[in-house]
């Protein structure tokens, strides 16, 4: 892929973990596109840093739970990437803890619906303008033209984590997950008359913050994984749910 395929990407929850990677990767990539945007609620240094030495690359702060939060990044990044619009937006912050039956509350299974299900689609619904207008200027399905891209998780998937086979039973998080999928697969149907392809990711168990010492991946090998299958995203991927290997999982 040459760098002329994408011209911009953004991504939320840049400020560690799997989102600070990819900005970074993206950053000193050949495949890179000529404008990466990185948003978090509190930019983190490491972040801060790495803006300073990457032209192209720019910071807008966005809180993804308040929706006068999206509306003004969505204005700032409309500012940034102009009339050619937004190649592809990848939807990874996200947040998640242990909940058992136990210690599942209501407040945790809201905070984190919110979060990971419910933001994720109104944000797509504010960069929705950005995204048409980009998809306006190619053709096909991939992030060459328009793409949305939800992080997702296995624990969001209904078949394999159901009757005696499922092995974590974590009531907000996997719950959240399942909603977004759903969020997905409304979203693809709703964004493929425009050209934009929607689908849903999961980076694998990765060692970050939330997943955790015991992880089975690192960040690096997560991200790669990742990467490669944002490059070979095309029309089949539509409306799909893979994993970072480009396997494909049951909902």
């Amino acid at each position: 892929m040459s760098r002329a395929m994408w011209s911009s990407v953004l991504i939320t929850g840049c400020s560690r973990g799997i989102g600070l990677r990819l900005v970074r990767e993206l950053a000193h990539s050949n495949n890179r596109p000529a404008t990466i945007i990185a948003t978090a609620r509190q930019p983190s240094t490491a972040l801060q840093q790495l803006s300073k030495t990457h032209p192209g690359l720019h910071i807008v702060t966005l809180d993804v739970s308040p929706s006068q939060g999206i509306s003004s990044a969505s204005e700032e990044v409309r500012s940034i990437v102009g009339d050619t619009g937004l190649n592809c937006l990848i939807n990874n912050a996200a947040i998640g803890f242990s909940t058992n039956i136990s210690t599942v509350t209501p407040e945790s299974m809201m905070t984190m619906f919110q979060v990971n299900a419910v933001a994720p689609l109104f944000i797509t619904k504010a960069f929705m303008p950005l995204l048409q207008a980009a998809a306006a200027r190619s053709s096909g399905m991939g992030i060459h033209r328009a793409a949305v891209i939800n992080m997702s998780s296995v624990l969001g998937s209904i078949t394999l984590n159901c009757g005696d086979g499922a092995k974590y039973k974590n009531y907000a998080y996997g719950t959240s997950k399942a909603a977004l999928n759903m969020v997905t697969r409304c979203l693809a149907a709703d964004l493929k008359s425009s050209g934009i392809l929607c689908m849903s990711l999961h980076p694998g168990w990765v060692k970050t913050d939330m997943g955790g010492p015991n992880a089975e991946l690192t960040v690096e090998e997560s991200v790669s994984g990742i990467l490669s299958v944002l490059f070979s995203l095309s029309e089949r991927d539509h409306g799909g749910f893979l994993d970072y290997r480009g396997q494909s999982l049951q909902w």
